[in-house]
């Protein structure tokens, strides 16, 4: 006796069709989740920033009032600041007790690590894998491959302090800024 194609035992093709593509569906998407964090892991983590200025917060999160900064610190100091994109920023202060019209990202370029100030060794010194900079944010010594990031930093006409991206020529090393 012949088959007959409407049997219940075999199923059509749009049932098929639809199985095949729920099963590659389901693995392509199994697949891509899992290849997102391998490939997030070889993309360098935020340094530098974005394009429009942004107001400078202290440690609290408060926007820093520039005459109360100065009160409060020595010259010299480098005081950590959340800057554009939220990367931790410094804020320098000069010798002649004003702030310096930039700031220094404070994201290691080897592998992104925070770096603190060091002021006894006037430097920043990353306690991850050793990368030195100067008190500019310069490198001196690897295995970082490149200086910290720089800003723009500006008082306002209301005493706050704003940080905005630095496009032109790095000062420290005469090249175009690798951050932009």
């Amino acid at each position: 006796m012949a088959q007959v194609s409407g049997s219940p035992d075999v199923p059509d093709m749009g049932r098929r069709q639809f199985m095949n593509l729920l099963t590659f569906g389901t693995i392509t998407g199994t697949f891509v989740g899992a290849l997102y964090p391998i490939v997030k892991y070889f993309i360098p983590p935020s340094s530098g920033g974005a394009g429009g200025g942004v107001t400078a917060k202290d440690a609290l999160g408060n926007d820093i009032q520039v005459s109360e900064f100065l009160s409060s610190h020595n010259p010299g100091d480098r005081t950590l600041a959340q800057g554009l994109k939220g990367d931790p920023t410094y804020v320098v202060v000069t010798e002649d007790k004003a702030i310096a019209d930039y700031g220094i990202n404070a994201i290691c370029t080897h592998l992104g690590c925070v770096v603190p100030w060091n002021a006894s060794e006037n430097k920043f010194v990353c306690p991850c894998h050793g990368s030195q900079y100067n008190s500019q944010g310069k490198v001196v010594r690897g295995p970082a491959p490149l200086s910290l990031a720089l800003v723009h930093a500006d008082v306002t006409a209301d005493d706050t302090l704003t940080f905005s991206q630095w496009t032109e020529t790095d000062f420290r090393t005469d090249n175009d800024p690798w951050w932009t």
